[in-house]
C-alpha cells in the first residue's frame, strides 16, 4: 500500500480535525519556521522509537519536510511498522509557503546566512548545526597559495572552516594560472596570499582570511602555526617540507601532506605529534630527500593543471574529516594518484621505530638547516 501524498490544504484541514501535524526536518530548520500548528520532530528520532510520540497507531499523522522527499519516507516506515492513517504532504515547506498557508515565526536569533550557506552540510548527521559552529571556531594554516593551496582553500572556506591562515612569498606569474585557480590574469604580479584572500573572501565572508606574505623557516615556523588545529602542506620544496613536518610534530598539530609531479599525485596524513609510536610523520616515508632529478618541480617537470585540483581537494577533505572527528583519516597510508589511468593505489605506511624525529623515545632534536640538510642529502 502506497502513501497517500496530500496538498498542504488537505494537510491542514485535516490537522484542524485533529491530525497529528509533524515536521520532520532537522531542528536547525525548525528554527527558521514551521507550518502553523506543527511537531517538531526530527525523521531520525520519529523513525527509531514512533510509539514514544504516537502510542495510538489509528491516530491521522500528516508529514512534511521542506520538499516532500523525506516525510514520505518517514511515513513508509510508519506505515511498515502498523500505523494506519499517515500520509506526506506533496511539496512539503516550500509548497505550504507558496499556497501562503500560515507558518510559524522563526527564532529571534536565528542566523539566515549560516542555516542558507551551510543547509545542506547541516543536512548530515555526521556534520549537522553542532558540526558546522565546530568548523567555524577551526583555524587551519595553508602552507602555499599554489596549485595544491589554491583548490584546498577555496574548499575550507565554502565548508565554513572559520580561519585560513595562507602562507607565501611568491607572486602571481602567468605560468601559475594553468592551475592555481586562486589567481586570475589581473592579479598577475600580485602577492599570492593578497590575490587569494580577495578571491576566499568574496566566496565566504563568514571565513576570516589571514594572508602571511612570507617564506616558511625555523625562525618562523612556530608562529605560524601558533593556534591551528591543521596543517596543509601545499609546498613545493624539501626544506619546507621537512622543516613543517618537524614543528607539526613538536607541536602535535596533524599535518595533511600533497605533492604533485607530471600525471602522478600523492597524499597522506601524518600526526605523530599526537600518536607518537602509532602513526608516522613524513620523515618516516622520506628519511633523506630524493636527489633533484627523481623530484624535480612543476617549472622543471611540467605538471597536469588539473592534477593539483584533485590532490587539493583531497587534501581539503582530509582536513574537514580532522577538524570534525568523523571518517577514517589517511594516517598510515600513502594514497597514490594517477590521472593517465585514472587509478588510485594504497600503500600502507608504519611509523618508523628509529625516527630521528617521531619516536617514542626521541626527545625533540631542535630545527636545523634544512636547506643544507636538503643539499646534503642529494650530495651524498
Amino acid at each position: 500500500m502506497s502513501v497517500p501524498q496530500i496538498s498542504p490544504r488537505e494537510a491542514r484541514q485535516l490537522a484542524e480535525h485533529g491530525a497529528a501535524l509533524v515536521d520532520v526536518r532537522e531542528a536547525h530548520e525548525h528554527a527558521q519556521g514551521m507550518a502553523e500548528g506543527a511537531l517538531a520532530i526530527p525523521r531520525a528520532e520519529l523513525e527509531r522509537d514512533p510509539d514514544r510520540h504516537f502510542p495510538d497507531r489509528s491516530r491521522p499523522i500528516v508529514l512534511i519536510c521542506q520538499a516532500g522527499g523525506r516525510s514520505l519516507l518517514a511515513a513508509e516506515v510508519l506505515q511498515r511498522v502498523g500505523y494506519l492513517q499517515v500520509s506526506s504532504v506533496h511539496g512539503g515547506m516550500n509548497q505550504w509557503s507558496a499556497v501562503g498557508l500560515p507558518v510559524s515565526a522563526p527564532a529571534p536569533d536565528i542566523d539566515h546566512d549560516f542555516h542558507e550557506r551551510y543547509a545542506r552540510h547541516l543536512l548530515l548527521p555526521q556534520i549537522g548545526a553542532q558540526g558546522q559552529r565546530r568548523l567555524e571556531a577551526a583555524r587551519v594554516l595553508v602552507l602555499g597559495a599554489g596549485g595544491l593551496g589554491s583548490p584546498a582553500a577555496f574548499y575550507l572556506a565554502a565548508a565554513g572552516v572559520g580561519h585560513l591562515r595562507l602562507v607565501d612569498n611568491d607572486l602571481v606569474e602567468r605560468s601559475n594560472l594553468q592551475r592555481q585557480i586562486l589567481h586570475v590574469d589581473a592579479d598577475i604580479g600580485v602577492p599570492k596570499v593578497d590575490s587569494a584572500q580577495v578571491r576566499l573572501a568574496a566566496l565566504n565572508p563568514r571565513t576570516r582570511v589571514e594572508a602571511v606574505q612570507a617564506r616558511l623557516q625555523a625562525d618562523n615556523v612556530e608562529h605560524l602555526l601558533a593556534g591551528v588545529d591543521v596543517v596543509i602542506d601545499g609546498a613545493d620544496n624539501f626544506p619546507a617540507r621537512y622543516l613543517l613536518n618537524d614543528a607539526c610534530v613538536k607541536l602535535g598539530i596533524p599535518l595533511v601532506y600533497g605533492a604533485v609531479h607530471r600525471f602522478e599525485g600523492q597524499l597522506g596524513v601524518f600526526d605523530a605529534g599526537r600518536h607518537r609510536g602509532q602513526a608516522p610523520c613524513y620523515r618516516c616515508l622520506f628519511p633523506e630527500p630524493p636527489p633533484p632529478e627523481a623530484a624535480p618541480n612543476c617549472a622543471e617537470a611540467g605538471v597536469l593543471g588539473v592534477l593539483p585540483g584533485v590532490v587539493g581537494l583531497l587534501q581539503a577533505t582530509e582536513a574537514i574529516k580532522l577538524l570534525l572527528g568523523i571518517g577514517e583519516p589517511l594516517s598510515g597510508r600513502l594514497l597514490h594518484f594517477d590521472a593517465l589511468s585514472m587509478r588510485f593505489r594504497e600503500t600502507r605506511l608504519a611509523p618508523d621505530p628509529d625516527c630521528p624525529v617521531c619516536a617514542p623515545h626521541v626527545v625533540f632534536p631542535g630545527y636545523i638547516d634544512y636547506a643544507a640538510f636538503c643539499a646534503g642529502a642529494v650530495a651524498t
